[in-house]
């Protein structure tokens, strides 16, 4: 494992996991819960976190985002960090619903029709967040390359991203933070 890869594990076992009885988005229960932007807003994880996305982004991908809230920090350090090593990545978010105003639509930020994409999330458990980020960037036109995010908690994104055609990877899984993947 490299120094980063558990540097990056350490704190979210340190600052990002929780122990208890939590209800989680789907309505599911687990002993565990993990608010991964504990780590990924952290100033000393951030460039770590990022330095781990972007070794996993293929060449040829012009831009990185996600549906908003869960993707937006990993997006904007990734595509930060990126920029300082002279690679360009457009960073975009998008909205939960159409903005009725202004330009309105669904997408914030930087994105192309023509961009390769890299949809990112925090932590996913079903992967419901990734694939309505997906759906969106690809009905603006875009093409989606991969689904990424930094916690695997699931298991079960991998199968549902290929049905759509997608690939998916994940910094981290359930096992590599002592836990058994959780439904729901």
């Amino acid at each position: 494992m490299s120094d980063a890869r558990e540097r990056v594990r350490q704190h979210l076992l340190e600052h990002a996991v929780r122990r208890g009885d939590f209800t989680l988005k789907s309505g599911a229960k687990s002993s565990w819960f993990i608010d991964s932007k504990q780590t990924i807003c952290a100033p000393e994880a951030m460039v770590d976190v990022a330095t781990l996305l972007l070794e996993r982004i293929p060449e040829g991908i012009t831009a990185i985002g996600g549906l908003t809230m869960g993707a937006d920090g990993a997006t904007f350090i990734t595509a930060g960090v990126a920029a300082t090593r002279g690679r360009s990545l457009r960073a975009f978010s998008v909205r939960k619903e159409v903005k009725d105003h202004g330009a309105g639509g669904r997408i914030a930020g930087s994105l192309l029709a023509s961009d390769r994409v890299v949809i990112t999330e925090d932590t996913v458990t079903r992967g419901t967040s990734l694939v309505e980020a997906a759906n969106v960037v690809e009905e603006f036109g875009a093409t989606v390359v991969l689904l990424l995010a930094v916690v695997d908690r699931g298991g079960t994104v991998k199968e549902m991203a290929a049905s759509h055609g997608w690939a998916f990877d994940a910094l981290f899984s359930a096992a590599d933070l002592g836990f058994e993947y959780a439904s729901g």
